[in-house]
């Protein structure tokens, strides 16, 4: 197994998926979506650690903690990607390569959707493609850091 650990976070309402407005956000459960990364992790031979939250200071607890025990995080940062400098600066301190993701396309959404506070820290940025989005932000984050070996 190698020696990348990566944190999965998923903000707020996400514990909701598979219910809530599956034409946007498709029909798998975050169960789900957290098993598929499960298995391509294995594939990847990375370690994750999930953690959802609807709690801003939580998801900003588990950044600033991420800078001691992971070597890159994965987030989805739900509605607080819009509104959450917080989120962002925790980002920007902790200093570790982090990609972002949405199931939705956030730029064919509503307007207030399309400003992301963490796109500016982020080595990238995925969105559109539904639970894939979350596969192909893991990929990327694991060949960022490969690189980098």
């Amino acid at each position: 197994m190698s020696s990348f650990s990566i944190l999965v976070l998923h903000g707020p309402n996400l514990n909701l998926l598979g219910r809530r407005e599956p034409g946007i956000y498709g029909t798998l459960t975050l169960a789900e979506i957290d098993a598929q990364l499960a298995t391509l992790a294995t594939q990847l031979e990375c370690q994750l650690h999930s953690l959802q939250s609807n709690h801003e200071g939580q998801l900003v607890d588990a950044i600033q903690s991420a800078a001691h025990q992971h070597d890159g995080i994965l987030i989805n940062a739900a509605a607080y990607t819009h509104t959450s400098v917080a989120i962002r600066d925790a980002l920007s301190a902790v200093d570790l390569p982090t990609v972002e993701v949405h199931l939705s396309n956030i730029y064919r959404r509503e307007a207030f959707r399309h400003h992301s506070y963490i796109a500016s820290v982020a080595i990238g940025q995925i969105s559109g493609f539904g639970a894939q989005s979350y596969c192909l932000g893991l990929q990327a984050l694991m060949h960022h850091l490969q690189s980098r070996v």
